[in-house]
């Protein structure tokens, strides 16, 4: 097999992967705040193993790791908003809402570049609304506060993305995913007493719960972005995107098929979740001739991996 049609393969593969964090979310049973605080520390722990990201954080300037850990900040509360929205509603619902994560993107990043706007970008970002609408009119009333969530979650990962793209250069990545889910993992054991909760803040898992959080840290987490790393080299970014960009279709599909959802919802989630979808895929069209290369940083701290 050529190495180009390898490494394709190879990011399906990941993309796919990480489809079943939004299952794996559903499943577990820990509440949004703890499972979060449990995968961070799980891959943090991981990667401060590995002599790479020591190397990295010796040769990284104290001003760019607290840049990087202003980011972790706010990589925690998209993780922490996306599996809430996944228990206030169910993994469709949050695998959906954080497909607007691009549209989120296309006002953020020339707010946050002092570029003008780009009309193109603005129809994109226009064109997701009535697809939201749709969506919310397709699930139970009990379930909207989900969406509510989902979509602060999208909002949170357009703008980690827009940060973490004008540092891309400065870090190695498995550097910059240290520093900031580290970060993450700190903060949320600063803000856990400010949020009501009853029990331990952060109780040990059992044995269920801890299999699957094992397989969410390092199985949907660290092996697609060891993955993903070596498939860059190989595949353009605007094919890497328009795979990124089918996550999910991947955690709905996972999503029927292993938890039953389509039971939850009606046909108006589903055509608000195609016009969702046809707006994303058609971002990456409309800049097909001045792509940059896929940020690896995106893809290791998100569920929305193509905020390039």
């Amino acid at each position: 097999m050529q190495s180009v049609d390898k490494a394709r393969l190879q990011i399906h593969f990941c993309v796919l992967l990480w489809g079943f964090t939004a299952i794996l979310g559903k499943l577990i049973t820990l509440p949004a705040l703890s499972l979060v605080w449990w995968r961070m520390l799980l891959v943090t722990g991981a990667l401060l193993l590995m002599p790479r990201v020591w190397r990295g954080l010796r040769a990284m300037t104290m001003r760019l790791r607290l840049a990087y850990a202003g980011i972790g900040v706010l990589v925690s509360l998209h993780w922490l908003t996306f599996y809430a929205a996944i228990k206030l509603a169910n993994a469709s619902v949050g695998a959906t809402c954080i497909a607007l994560g691009p549209a989120f993107l296309t006002v953020i990043e020339p707010w946050l570049t002092r570029r003008r706007f780009d009309v193109r970008e603005v129809l994109v970002a226009l064109a997701v609304v009535p697809g939201v609408v749709m969506v919310a009119g397709g699930v139970p009333g009990h379930m909207r506060l989900g969406i509510a969530v989902g979509v602060l979650s999208a909002l949170f990962v357009a703008l980690f993305g827009a940060l973490n793209k004008r540092l891309v250069e400065h870090g190695d990545p498995l550097t910059v995913t240290c520093i900031e889910l580290g970060t993450g993992t700190l903060f949320l054991t600063a803000l856990a007493p400010l949020l009501p909760h009853t029990g331990p803040t952060y109780p040990l898992p059992g044995a269920h719960d801890t299999l699957l959080l094992l397989l969410l840290a390092f199985g949907c987490t660290l092996l697609p972005f060891t993955l993903v790393l070596v498939a860059l080299r190989h595949v353009s970014a605007f094919a890497t995107q328009m795979i990124t960009n089918l996550e999910p279709v991947y955690a709905i599909v996972l999503a029927v098929l292993l938890l039953g959802e389509q039971r939850q919802l009606d046909n108006w989630f589903y055509l608000g979740v195609a016009v969702i979808l046809t707006a994303v895929f058609a971002h990456p069209l409309l800049h097909r001739k001045d792509q940059t290369p896929i940020q690896p940083e995106l893809l290791g701290t998100a569920e929305s991996h193509n905020l390039d």
